[in-house]
């Protein structure tokens, strides 16, 4: 059987050179593909040659109805409102269609469930196995203990990241939430500044942290008198995002249409 063809959306950038070399190297798929925004000095040329080495036969395009077409997964780390367009057309081709953008409004997440109708959609705000681990000890945590253990998640990230809290921290969030049988809008605390008060019991809070290279830092800490738990993962490569998005595209090979995440890659 031939190998999947993937196609690398924002491929011009780190986390886009990062996955072209995971697919390249991988024995079970092939790039067939790289997408850049319209008039990226890119666009024309030659993909490897692009990047420093050798030539790939693959040229940079701006046109993503033409590579889409032609692919059977997308893997897309770019920003909300791209995203959403690439997914009306990954639903068109009936590709897999794996996204890493975090940032999402409401009205974004309702037209990629809509695209979800026609073709796999597997999106997860970190596309680590540690992290989406760290999820589910979060969810179990918060399950056990009672409201009088306050839940704060703190997270660092170099310092050209765009959203904050992240969409890593906001899982985190969602599972502390869920083991206490609610939604995080209703536990979410807002942002601190100024004279803010005593914190409300039960309360979920974020702070976040943005300097230098840091990859990603995650910690979720649960407190209470006496004594605190405190769960964490620190990535120190983005490689290990990029293939946890090469897993995804892959096992979402022999799937219908419908919204996935990494827990259900991983099996979690």
């Amino acid at each position: 059987m031939e190998k999947p063809g993937i196609v690398i959306t924002g491929a011009s950038g780190r986390m886009g050179q990062m996955l072209v070399r995971t697919v390249l190297a991988s024995d079970q798929a092939r790039l067939a593909g790289a997408i850049v925004r319209e008039g990226n000095s890119w666009v024309g040329r030659d993909l490897g040659e692009a990047m420093g080495g050798a030539a790939l036969g693959i040229t940079v395009t701006d046109d993503p109805v033409e590579a889409i077409a032609k692919a059977q997964a997308v893997i897309d780390f770019t920003t909300p409102a791209t995203t959403v367009a690439f997914a009306e057309l990954t639903a068109q081709a009936r590709a897999v269609h794996v996204i890493g953008t975090t940032g999402f409004e409401p009205e974004d997440l309702a037209k990629l469930k809509a695209a979800a109708r026609h073709a796999p959609i597997i999106r997860a705000g970190n596309m680590s196995l540690g992290v989406n681990l760290l999820v589910g000890l979060t969810r179990r945590i918060a399950a056990t203990l009672g409201e009088d253990w306050d839940v704060e998640v703190v997270e660092a990230h170099h310092n050209r990241k765009v959203d904050a809290p992240s969409g890593t921290a906001l899982m985190l969030g969602e599972a502390a939430a869920a083991g206490r049988g609610h939604s995080l809008d209703e536990l979410r605390t807002p942002a601190r500044e100024g004279i803010t008060g005593a914190r409300v019991p039960g309360s979920i809070g974020f702070s976040a942290i943005r300097g230098g290279d840091i990859v990603g830092e995650h910690d979720v800490i649960f407190a209470t008198a006496g004594e605190r738990v405190v769960l964490r993962h620190v990535a120190t490569d983005r490689a290990i995002f990029a293939r946890g998005a090469l897993r995804a595209a892959l096992w979402g090979q022999d799937k219908g249409p419908g919204e996935y995440d990494m827990a259900d890659v991983l099996g979690l």
